[in-house]
Protein backbone atom coordinates (compact mmCIF):
# COMPACT_ATOMS: atom_id res chain seq x y z
CA UNK A 1 0.00 0.00 0.00
CA UNK A 2 1.07 3.97 -0.51
CA UNK A 3 1.95 5.65 2.23
CA UNK A 4 -0.08 8.47 3.49
CA UNK A 5 1.78 11.89 3.00
CA UNK A 6 1.07 13.95 6.78
CA UNK A 7 2.25 17.54 6.43
CA UNK A 8 2.95 19.22 9.98
CA UNK A 9 4.27 22.83 10.50
CA UNK A 10 4.74 23.02 14.24
CA UNK A 11 6.84 19.98 16.10
CA UNK A 12 3.49 19.91 18.73
CA UNK A 13 1.10 19.67 16.41
CA UNK A 14 1.46 16.53 15.05
CA UNK A 15 -1.21 13.92 13.49
CA UNK A 16 -2.35 12.67 17.24
CA UNK A 17 -4.97 10.05 16.96
CA UNK A 18 -5.06 10.08 12.94
CA UNK A 19 -1.88 7.56 12.12
CA UNK A 20 -2.13 5.07 13.76
CA UNK A 21 -6.23 5.32 12.94
CA UNK A 22 -4.99 5.25 9.38
CA UNK A 23 -3.77 1.57 9.23
CA UNK A 24 -1.37 2.50 6.83
CA UNK A 25 2.32 3.59 6.29
CA UNK A 26 2.52 7.34 6.81
CA UNK A 27 5.38 9.81 5.62
CA UNK A 28 5.23 12.95 7.56
CA UNK A 29 6.90 15.78 6.32
CA UNK A 30 7.36 19.54 7.47
CA UNK A 31 8.08 21.93 4.51
CA UNK A 32 6.88 25.26 5.78
CA UNK A 33 9.51 27.03 5.45
CA UNK A 34 11.59 25.87 2.26
CA UNK A 35 11.58 27.49 -0.60
CA UNK A 36 11.24 24.30 -3.10
CA UNK A 37 10.37 21.45 -1.16
CA UNK A 38 10.25 18.27 -2.67
CA UNK A 39 7.34 16.27 -2.15
CA UNK A 40 5.97 13.13 -3.39
CA UNK A 41 3.87 12.57 -6.70
CA UNK A 42 0.21 11.95 -5.98
CA UNK A 43 1.00 8.36 -7.73
CA UNK A 44 3.39 7.86 -5.13
CA UNK A 45 0.47 8.21 -2.06
CA UNK A 46 -2.48 6.98 -1.14
CA UNK A 47 -3.76 9.86 0.52
CA UNK A 48 -3.17 13.66 2.23
CA UNK A 49 -3.17 14.64 5.54
CA UNK A 50 -2.54 18.22 6.47
CA UNK A 51 -2.29 19.61 9.65
CA UNK A 52 -2.40 22.80 11.82
CA UNK A 53 -0.32 25.43 12.79
CA UNK A 54 0.33 28.83 14.22
CA UNK A 55 1.09 30.90 10.90
CA UNK A 56 -1.61 32.52 8.72
CA UNK A 57 -2.40 30.06 5.48
CA UNK A 58 -1.28 33.02 3.26
CA UNK A 59 1.64 34.11 5.47
CA UNK A 60 4.44 34.38 2.77
CA UNK A 61 7.06 34.34 4.90
CA UNK A 62 6.36 30.57 4.25
CA UNK A 63 7.31 29.92 1.15
CA UNK A 64 6.37 26.06 1.61
CA UNK A 65 2.67 27.07 2.42
CA UNK A 66 2.76 27.64 -1.65
CA UNK A 67 4.09 23.94 -2.20
CA UNK A 68 1.43 22.55 0.05
CA UNK A 69 -1.64 24.93 -1.74
CA UNK A 70 -0.80 23.57 -4.92
CA UNK A 71 -0.60 20.15 -3.98
CA UNK A 72 -3.74 20.00 -2.82
CA UNK A 73 -5.58 21.51 -5.54
CA UNK A 74 -3.74 19.11 -7.46
CA UNK A 75 -4.92 16.21 -5.13
CA UNK A 76 -8.51 17.67 -5.41
CA UNK A 77 -8.09 16.97 -9.13
CA UNK A 78 -7.02 13.86 -8.99
CA UNK A 79 -9.50 12.38 -6.78
CA UNK A 80 -7.22 11.66 -3.96
CA UNK A 81 -8.48 11.82 -0.19
CA UNK A 82 -7.53 14.74 1.53
CA UNK A 83 -8.02 15.60 4.83
CA UNK A 84 -7.34 19.30 6.19
CA UNK A 85 -7.19 20.17 9.85
CA UNK A 86 -7.33 23.49 11.08
CA UNK A 87 -4.34 25.48 9.26
CA UNK A 88 -4.78 22.47 7.31
CA UNK A 89 -8.60 23.41 5.88
CA UNK A 90 -7.68 26.66 5.56
CA UNK A 91 -4.76 26.28 3.01
CA UNK A 92 -7.44 23.60 1.71
CA UNK A 93 -9.85 26.16 1.16
CA UNK A 94 -7.40 28.76 -0.31
CA UNK A 95 -6.12 26.02 -2.73
CA UNK A 96 -9.79 25.75 -4.18
CA UNK A 97 -10.14 29.38 -4.00
CA UNK A 98 -11.48 30.46 -0.96
CA UNK A 99 -10.55 33.62 0.79
CA UNK A 100 -8.53 34.10 4.34
CA UNK A 101 -10.62 36.21 7.01
CA UNK A 102 -8.18 37.15 9.04
CA UNK A 103 -8.57 37.51 12.79
CA UNK A 104 -12.51 36.55 11.80
CA UNK A 105 -12.96 35.68 15.23
CA UNK A 106 -11.24 34.06 17.98
CA UNK A 107 -12.19 30.30 19.16
CA UNK A 108 -9.85 28.28 21.82
CA UNK A 109 -11.56 25.76 23.85
CA UNK A 110 -13.61 23.12 24.01
CA UNK A 111 -17.47 24.10 23.01
CA UNK A 112 -20.00 22.22 20.25
CA UNK A 113 -19.80 22.41 16.30
CA UNK A 114 -23.19 22.43 14.71
CA UNK A 115 -22.68 19.57 12.15
CA UNK A 116 -24.88 20.71 9.35
CA UNK A 117 -24.49 18.53 6.44
CA UNK A 118 -24.80 14.80 5.53
CA UNK A 119 -21.37 13.48 5.46
CA UNK A 120 -20.58 9.50 6.25
CA UNK A 121 -16.82 10.71 7.54
CA UNK A 122 -17.90 13.99 9.53
CA UNK A 123 -21.18 12.50 10.60
CA UNK A 124 -19.03 10.26 12.44
CA UNK A 125 -18.56 13.07 15.46
CA UNK A 126 -22.26 13.34 15.43
CA UNK A 127 -24.94 15.98 15.02
CA UNK A 128 -23.37 18.76 17.70
CA UNK A 129 -20.25 17.58 19.56
CA UNK A 130 -17.98 19.18 21.63
CA UNK A 131 -14.81 19.64 20.28
CA UNK A 132 -11.46 21.79 20.87
CA UNK A 133 -11.40 24.84 19.25
CA UNK A 134 -8.03 27.08 18.36
CA UNK A 135 -8.06 29.27 15.73
CA UNK A 136 -8.87 32.96 15.09
CA UNK A 137 -8.74 32.86 10.54
CA UNK A 138 -11.69 31.75 9.04
CA UNK A 139 -12.15 30.78 5.45
CA UNK A 140 -14.95 31.55 2.88
CA UNK A 141 -16.90 27.97 2.17
CA UNK A 142 -14.67 27.10 -1.72
CA UNK A 143 -17.00 27.56 -4.72
CA UNK A 144 -18.92 23.79 -4.97
CA UNK A 145 -18.27 22.51 -1.77
CA UNK A 146 -20.49 21.23 0.52
CA UNK A 147 -20.89 22.95 3.97
CA UNK A 148 -21.09 20.34 6.54
CA UNK A 149 -20.22 21.80 10.04
CA UNK A 150 -20.37 25.83 11.90
CA UNK A 151 -20.74 27.70 14.62
CA UNK A 152 -21.55 31.27 15.38
CA UNK A 153 -18.04 32.48 15.11
CA UNK A 154 -17.06 30.52 12.14
CA UNK A 155 -19.30 29.88 9.69
CA UNK A 156 -17.58 27.56 7.94
CA UNK A 157 -16.23 24.40 10.30
CA UNK A 158 -15.96 21.88 7.64
CA UNK A 159 -16.55 21.55 4.19
CA UNK A 160 -16.49 18.92 1.90
CA UNK A 161 -15.11 18.87 -1.66
CA UNK A 162 -14.89 15.91 -4.05
CA UNK A 163 -12.47 13.83 -2.09
CA UNK A 164 -11.32 16.35 0.22
CA UNK A 165 -12.50 17.01 3.80
CA UNK A 166 -11.54 20.15 5.65
CA UNK A 167 -12.37 20.72 9.64
CA UNK A 168 -11.65 23.93 11.52
CA UNK A 169 -11.32 22.37 14.87
CA UNK A 170 -9.10 19.20 16.15
CA UNK A 171 -10.56 15.48 15.68
CA UNK A 172 -6.81 14.64 16.01
CA UNK A 173 -6.46 15.31 20.12
CA UNK A 174 -5.27 12.94 22.56
CA UNK A 175 -4.86 13.92 25.79
CA UNK A 176 -1.31 13.50 25.99
CA UNK A 177 -1.27 16.27 22.86
CA UNK A 178 -3.80 18.38 25.47
CA UNK A 179 -0.91 18.18 27.92
CA UNK A 180 1.85 19.26 25.48
CA UNK A 181 -0.65 21.90 23.75
CA UNK A 182 -1.25 23.62 27.54
CA UNK A 183 2.47 23.55 28.50
CA UNK A 184 3.95 24.72 24.84
CA UNK A 185 4.37 28.52 25.34
CA UNK A 186 3.35 29.02 21.67
CA UNK A 187 0.24 27.19 22.42
CA UNK A 188 -0.91 29.48 25.56
CA UNK A 189 1.35 32.34 26.17
CA UNK A 190 -1.48 34.68 25.64
CA UNK A 191 -3.84 32.82 27.32
CA UNK A 192 -4.53 33.85 31.47
CA UNK A 193 -3.96 30.26 33.84
CA UNK A 194 -7.59 30.70 34.89
CA UNK A 195 -8.36 29.76 30.92
CA UNK A 196 -5.60 26.70 30.53
CA UNK A 197 -7.18 25.58 33.77
CA UNK A 198 -10.39 25.20 32.03
CA UNK A 199 -9.29 24.17 28.66
CA UNK A 200 -7.39 20.95 30.67
CA UNK A 201 -10.40 20.27 32.55
CA UNK A 202 -12.67 20.80 29.42
CA UNK A 203 -10.37 17.93 28.21
CA UNK A 204 -11.05 15.41 31.34
CA UNK A 205 -14.41 16.42 30.50
CA UNK A 206 -15.25 15.76 26.39
CA UNK A 207 -12.22 13.54 25.24
CA UNK A 208 -13.52 10.58 26.44
CA UNK A 209 -16.55 10.80 24.39
CA UNK A 210 -14.93 12.77 21.46
CA UNK A 211 -12.14 10.90 20.96
CA UNK A 212 -14.10 7.12 20.02
CA UNK A 213 -15.88 9.15 17.74
CA UNK A 214 -12.94 11.36 16.40
CA UNK A 215 -11.49 7.75 15.57
CA UNK A 216 -14.99 6.00 13.67
CA UNK A 217 -14.44 9.68 11.75
CA UNK A 218 -10.92 9.02 10.56
CA UNK A 219 -11.65 5.27 9.99
CA UNK A 220 -14.35 6.81 7.60
CA UNK A 221 -11.14 8.87 6.11
CA UNK A 222 -9.26 5.76 5.98
CA UNK A 223 -11.46 3.46 4.16
CA UNK A 224 -11.49 6.24 1.47
CA UNK A 225 -7.71 6.06 1.74
CA UNK A 226 -7.54 1.96 1.55
CA UNK A 227 -9.69 1.98 -1.72
CA UNK A 228 -7.09 4.13 -3.65
CA UNK A 229 -4.88 1.83 -2.19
Amino acid sequence: MRPVLILTHAPHEGPGLIAPVLDAPVRVRTVVSSQDPVLPGLDEVSGVVVMGGAMDADDDRYPGLVAEKRLLAEAVAADVPVLGVCLGMQLLALALGSELQRRHGTEIGFAPVDVVGDDPVLGQLGERPSVLHWHNDAVTLPSGATLLASTATTPVQAFRAGSALGVQFHPELEPRMLDLWLTTPEMVDELADDEIEAIRADGAKYLPDLAPAARAMVDGFAEQVRARG
